[in-house]
């Protein structure tokens, strides 16, 4: 894929790296826009690549088009009344802009949303085995259950507890759980940290690392919290206003100076007052 990074980027920014082509990429996202009730459109001309077995992170503000992203992936967009419009998405090779959410699962790709979606009435392990519907086997289920218990002890302790009833960091490990209860290859993981206290984010982004690592999951992550983000992934795309800005490799991002005053709160060495910042954001390179 060409790199998305536009050529208004500072010339002082170094090249951003593309993903190691050792790796087959399992997600293929091609210059798609999204429209939204056949008028708003949304996305315009978005294109990332995620290589089998990495963490990749999409990066940007609250309105930026993260978690239109992941739904145009996910093929959640019908429900939103939101369509692709142009552009194509792959998996492994296959275009799935066609296939219904359910065919996704099918093919282990899952998407936990955005503010966790637990069915409040059911405890946790009733949440937990809605995730295992796909799986014909008991046996698989079982196994996928001890699993998700051996990654969120909590969520053991509190698996007869309605989910109503637990905290904002139980939920959202139960939102994680029931999507490995699908034996997922790829997990599709928006805004992660909303809501939680910084402990209970970092308890949750160690065991998003674990379940790479030892499980060899895939992530796709839409996240504002750009510091944990970076921390955590392999590579990372930032988003302004439907489109990707900027793309590199998590260190890369990371030690950008751009980057690290709009995203990570530290101002350049060239821009100390407060005047010459607030200048100075009327005005990203990347937009102009």
């Amino acid at each position: 894929m060409t790199s998305a990074v536009l050529s208004a980027a500072p010339a002082s920014a170094p090249a951003q790296s593309a993903p190691s082509p050792q790796l087959a990429n399992l997600l293929e996202v091609n210059g798609i826009e999204v429209i939204y009730n056949h008028v708003i459109l949304v996305l315009k001309g978005v294109s990332l690549n995620v290589p089998e077995g990495r963490i990749v992170a999409l990066l940007g503000g609250n309105g930026a088009g993260k978690t239109t992203t992941l739904r145009a992936v996910s093929n959640l967009l019908r429900g939103e009344r939101g369509e692709v419009t142009k552009g194509m998405i792959q998996l492994r090779g296959e275009r799935i802009e066609n296939l219904s959410p359910a065919d996704l699962v099918q093919r282990g790709v899952v998407q936990v949303m955005e503010g966790r979606h637990c069915f409040a009435h059911l405890t946790i392990e009733e949440n937990l085995l809605t995730g295992g519907y796909t799986l014909k086997n008991k046996g698989d289920i079982s196994a996928n259950l001890d699993k998700v218990y051996s990654y969120f002890p909590r969520l053991k302790t509190r698996r007869t507890s309605q989910a109503a009833y637990t905290s904002g960091g139980e939920q959202q490990m139960c939102a994680i759980g029931r999507a490995l209860m699908t034996s997922p290859r790829m997990v599709l993981l928006d805004e992660p940290s909303m809501g939680l206290a910084p402990r209970i984010v970092e308890e949750v982004f160690d065991i998003v690392r674990d379940l790479n690592q030892k499980e060899k999951v895939t992530f796709l992550l839409a996240e504002q919290n750009t510091n944990m983000a970076l921390k955590y992934a392999d590579y990372g795309y930032i988003m302004e206003s439907g489109r990707i800005v900027m793309d590199g490799s998590a260190t890369d991002l990371a030690s950008n100076e751009d980057v690290k005053e709009f995203y990570l709160g530290v101002g350049g060495e060239e821009r100390k007052s407060f005047r010459d910042v607030k200048s100075y954001k009327r005005r990203k390179r990347w937009l102009a």
